[in-house]
């Protein structure tokens, strides 16, 4: 059963379970899991009916976060640190984790 609220803990509790949370997101409304919980992930793709080749997007908050789940990550990238004002989208490759 769903539950509604706005508990931030609450949602994190969801997530290191492994459970999936509807959140906001810069844009629109998204659906979260833990994306180093390979079943978390899965449960994503299943809900949504979506294939899963069609690769999702990971959040983080820090630039050493994303670093650390890419397998290289482009020094210009990190320049742009110095200059993007807030949510930034960058396609990076990951590491196989």
């Amino acid at each position: 059963m769903a539950e509604i609220g706005k508990d931030i803990n609450r949602a994190k509790q969801l997530l290191t379970e492994g459970k999936l949370v509807a959140i906001p997101t810069e844009t629109v409304y998204g659906l979260a899991a833990n994306a180093l919980n390979e079943k978390a992930v899965l449960e994503i793709f299943k809900a949504k009916n979506r294939p899963q080749f069609d690769p999702l997007i990971v959040h983080v908050a820090t630039l050493a976060q994303a670093e650390a789940l890419a397998s290289t990550f482009p020094v210009k990238a990190k320049a742009l640190r110095k200059i993007w004002p807030g949510p930034l989208t960058l396609l990076v490759p990951k590491k196989k984790s």
